[in-house]
């Protein structure tokens, strides 16, 4: 195969099986090789970049014709070796992606390379660059997060339907199921979708629902998933139960009255059936009972 167009595959990692067998028999394989062990051992300026192979070729093959020795030779070699190594380093340590997912019924709390704290919620997908958090602040999210965000430069947090931007505060960001909602707990949150800006002080969230905004006042410290309780501000039974099932892994039946529209407004908790079965039964005037992974509820006047 060409030398030329295996080098170059070789430097931007691109080199088939097939390729690389052929890359290892050419005689300067070994070199090239040194460049990534070189790599390792130093870490380069923030913006040095891999040079081009027509500049790597430069420094592998030019001789010194005037010359009967070979040591300018190798000092070229040992400094291509050494530049490049640099660059190499610096480009892979910049793109160090962190990626983190959450099952159902499952939160992780991260760590950020600034202390930032971020607590993902269950099923939701959070990335960042690692390499490059130093120079921007910027993740990308789908699902639910809450942030606690150091004090800084511009923090950045990325979804499929806006961005949310600040400096130092706390905030929830929902990005799912075609839903945005972003909640300021503390401090100043900038929403940037389509193109539109919204500022919110603390107490405030911003709901961007099926083309829909609204902004409104927030009256709790935390996002409730945060105490493993789930709230609800007249929702109907069915959704209610839904979010049970999820929590608990259960299959609810509910054996009530099909005609009337029954609504729930309260919480349950996350760590005990019973308790949340009692919360959502109470109010409403039913009964429940548990048999193995199964939740019966009826009337309380049914028998």
């Amino acid at each position: 195969m060409d030398k030329e167009y295996l080098v170059k595959k070789w430097l931007s990692n691109e080199l088939s099986e097939a390729e690389e067998t052929s890359f290892k028999a050419m005689d300067d394989a070994k070199l090239y090789e040194e460049i990534i062990e070189e790599a390792q051992l130093y870490r380069g300026e923030d913006h040095a970049k891999v040079v081009s192979f027509e500049e790597l070729d430069k420094h592998l093959t030019t001789e010194d014709s005037n010359s009967g020795t070979n040591w300018m030779n190798v000092a070229m070699r040992i400094a291509a070796v050494f530049v490049i190594g640099l660059a190499l380093f610096t480009v892979f340590n910049q793109n160090n992606i962190q990626s983190f997912d959450t099952k159902l019924a499952q939160t992780e709390t991260i760590t950020l390379p600034d202390n930032s704290i971020v607590n993902l919620n269950e099923l939701s997908h959070l990335e960042y660059n690692s390499g490059k958090w130093d120079e921007k602040r910027t993740l990308e999210l789908k699902g639910e997060a809450f942030f606690d965000v150091e004090k800084g430069e511009r923090f950045e947090v990325i979804t499929e339907f806006g961005t949310v931007s600040v400096l130092g505060t706390e905030f929830n960001v929902i990005s799912k199921e075609g839903t945005f909602k972003v909640s300021c707990y503390e401090g100043l949150v900038s929403v940037s979708y389509g193109n539109e800006e919204v500022k919110l002080p603390a107490g405030t969230e911003f709901t961007l629902e099926s083309g829909t905004s609204l902004k409104a006042d927030i009256a709790i410290a935390e996002p409730n998933w945060l105490k493993n309780m789930s709230v609800f501000d007249n929702a109907k039974l069915d959704a209610v139960l839904a979010e049970l099932e999820k929590q608990y892994n259960v299959q609810v039946k509910h054996q009530t009255n099909t005609d009337t529209i029954i609504n729930f407004t309260g919480a349950f908790e996350h760590n005990n059936l019973e308790n949340a079965l009692k919360s959502i039964s109470q109010p409403l005037n039913l009964t429940f009972s548990i048999e193995n992974d199964q939740v019966i509820l009826r009337n309380a006047n049914k028998n």
